[in-house]
């Protein structure tokens, strides 16, 4: 026989645990995650300059009697370094707890996405700084490349002695279940070995818009092109709207000849990513123009790249649409250019 239902009566529906899950995470928003931070170093002109070189930006403002810190260091002075803090400040019970909902259901790993900063009022040698942290925000679930998983916002605001507010910064990171799909979505062609019939994967696409399609057009034609500001005549790389020096937006550009050397690098073996193949290394090249560029490393074992090596321009395509420069090591034994190239 039938159920019945009178007119009126309650209807009783299943729990969805994915909306109980969320209720729980956005309880966690508006709470504590760093309270009583405190900087461990006062701002000071040796972790300015060390920035500056790093960076390779020389701008007067950071260099001086009347020098102020480079504004993006702004989350540098909130950092505990390798050894941690020295104050008891540390991440709150509430920040514990919001990850260990989520590593219990399963969103285990972490990866930070982005960050936004707002300056309020440059920091000058001998300013000490005060900060706390706030869980800002939990988005509802998503589904990525990486695994379903949740993105979580902290606002970090930076004072000076006194309680002046001097900037904020807003990190974000995505916690998510590694490995796991959408029910029912399909891999598609280009997220794997052996998927499509095991055909190749495809190698991710450069983002080109209307700042850089210039650069890119110039690798089609396998040249190396560098902007310069035609009113300082200041060369510039990667490519901008505007001179970082002088504020100008008209611009030329320069062909690079192509020798340069190692600045710094990086040798890739983990994660394992679609059409990438590690170990493998990645540098950055500085040109014998004084610009420096991000590119694979080539002609020698990733384990044998070292700061201050010599490195020539090449391209390498890799379908028939694309086309990177890379940088191929000049070591001691390779034969002159002349010699490899005799019949």
């Amino acid at each position: 026989m039938g159920q019945q239902r009178l007119p009126g009566a309650a209807v009783s529906r299943p729990a969805d645990p994915a909306r109980e899950l969320y209720e729980r995470l956005k309880a966690h928003e508006g709470r504590a995650a760093v309270t009583g931070g405190v900087g461990k170093d006062p701002v000071n002109p040796a972790m300015i300059r060390h920035w500056c070189e790093a960076m390779g930006d020389t701008n007067p403002a950071y260099q001086g009697p009347d020098a102020i810190a480079p504004p993006t260091m702004l989350q540098a002075w909130t950092l505990g370094g390798l050894s941690g803090r020295r104050e008891s400040a540390g991440r709150s019970a509430a920040w514990q707890q919001l990850l260990g909902l989520l590593d219990r259901e399963g969103y285990t790993s972490v990866v930070a996405t982005d960050c936004e900063q707002e300056y309020l009022r440059p920091l000058r040698p001998g300013d000490r700084i005060t900060f706390d942290t706030l869980i800002e925000s939990v988005s509802e679930l998503k589904h990525t490349k990486l695994g379903p998983g949740y993105f979580i916002t902290t606002r970090t605001d930076i004072r000076a002695v006194g309680g002046e507010l001097v900037g904020t910064h807003r990190f974000r990171i995505l916690k998510y279940a590694p490995g796991a799909r959408r029910p029912g979505a399909e891999q598609p062609a280009d997220e794997g070995p052996g998927a499509s019939g095991g055909s190749p994967a495809r190698r991710p696409r450069p983002v080109v818009n209307r700042d850089n399609a210039g650069f890119w057009a110039g690798v089609a034609e396998r040249r190396l092109l560098v902007q310069r500001c035609t009113d300082c005549g200041r060369l510039r790389f990667p490519w901008l709207p505007g001179c970082n020096d002088c504020g100008s937006d008209a611009w030329d550009t320069v062909e690079a000849g192509g020798t340069g050397s190692v600045y710094s690098y990086v040798v890739m073996h983990h994660p394992p990513f679609p059409a990438f193949d590690p170990p493998y290394a990645v540098g950055l090249i500085e040109l014998a123009e004084g610009v420096r560029i991000v590119a694979g490393v080539t002609g020698v074992a990733p384990g044998d790249v070292r700061i201050g090596m010599p490195v020539e321009l090449d391209f390498t395509s890799f379908e028939e649409d694309l086309t990177l420069p890379v940088f191929r090591a000049v070591t001691a034994t390779a034969p002159p250019a002349e010699e490899k190239t005799a019949g």
